[in-house]
């Protein structure tokens, strides 16, 4: 099954990726979303459990290896073309993790990766929703206090 014009949703999954008071994002090198900022992650594969496929993609992306930690947010992107048909359907499942700091390099289907504070995130164009999950995410950090 392809991505684009596909028969049913892809499940995929996103990494919020903090070290400190930086979370981890990438630069999109693909449709849908290309030339965006966003989370790492991407599809699940068959017989893949979720919190191995959130570490498995942000370690392709980025080449940062993390702790998967509880669920954050369960969203589905959603788009047409000009004829109305379902060009993209995706069922995203974002995970709260922690890394060590180590420099990321893109990999993958990302055009760039980098560590930003969330000052730096308002001068980036970042995918719908993105920042909003990231703010969730980061109150759920403090308020677990999920440390490493």
């Amino acid at each position: 099954m392809g991505r684009r014009y596909p028969d049913r949703p892809v499940v995929g999954v996103s990494g919020i990726v903090f070290c400190g008071e930086e979370v981890l994002l990438v630069k999109r090198g693909r449709e849908p979303s290309k030339g965006l900022w966003s989370l790492p992650g991407g599809a699940v594969e068959l017989g893949e459990g979720l919190a191995a496929a959130c570490a498995r993609e942000v370690l392709e992306e980025t080449g940062v290896r993390v702790r998967v930690g509880p669920l954050v947010e369960v969203f589905e992107r959603l788009s047409r073309d000009g004829q109305g048909r379902v060009e993209y359907h995706y069922v995203l499942l974002d995970y709260l993790c922690q890394a060590a700091r180590q420099e990321p390099v893109a990999g993958d289907d990302a055009a760039e990766a980098r560590w930003a504070t969330m000052d730096e995130m308002a001068a980036l164009a970042l995918t719908p929703d993105t920042l909003a999950v990231i703010e969730k995410a980061w109150a759920i950090n403090l308020r677990q206090r999920w440390q490493n």
